[in-house]
């Protein structure tokens, strides 16, 4: 389990195709600290350590993964928002993130603010929704929907969290992904029956 806090990035070493997987060799400044068999999230993305060596470590991407998100865009130098999972003495910082990605949401506009961004996106998913005022999870990232209309939201970020996290790279048209709330998402399955 996650909370969306963003721990740090890790850079893009190398990628890999072995059968029907992707292989990741990435590098972060708390790679000396992982091991292998620990779960991290990436961009949201709840990835496996396979393999650890000073501060580089390799995650596998297995078709599904790779069907349901934005895996198959990343880049050799690309820099990927990382999560340690929560230590079960920890605080609850962002909201329950679980790692597994819903769907994939396209930026339509980023917003200067002068002071935060206002950043919206569209999505494909009859099945889930944002609330205004609710979670959702964008790369892994915890925020706060504004604004939210059906297939569509946004998000305000503020100076911190644009500094710190692959937010500052987003453009029109690119892809990220996303995690519906938890708890949303068993309502949502409770009024369908």
């Amino acid at each position: 389990m996650f909370t969306g806090i963003i721990e740090g990035q890790a850079q893009i070493e190398s990628i890999q195709m072995e059968g029907t997987n992707l292989v990741f060799e990435l590098t972060v400044p708390f790679g000396n600290e992982l091991k292998v068999d620990q779960s991290l999230a990436h961009n949201g993305v709840c990835l496996t350590v396979i393999a650890q060596v000073g501060n580089r470590y390799q995650v596998v991407a297995i078709a599904e993964t790779i069907k349901r998100t934005s895996i198959s865009t990343w880049k050799k130098g690309d820099m990927i928002n990382v999560e340690r999972c929560m230590a079960a003495d920890g605080r609850f910082d962002g909201h329950i993130v679980q790692g597994h990605v819903d769907t994939t949401a396209t930026c339509t506009s980023v917003e200067n603010k002068e002071g935060s961004w206002l950043l919206h996106f569209i999505y494909n998913d009859k099945e889930h929704i944002t609330v205004e005022k609710g979670s959702v999870c964008i790369d892994g990232i915890s925020l706060t929907v504004v604004e939210s209309i059906e297939g569509a939201f946004s998000v305000a970020i503020i100076p911190y969290t644009y500094d710190h996290t692959n937010l500052k790279n987003i453009q029109p048209g690119d892809s990220v992904n996303l995690e519906f709330d938890i708890i949303g998402k068993y309502l949502a399955k409770f009024m369908k029956r």
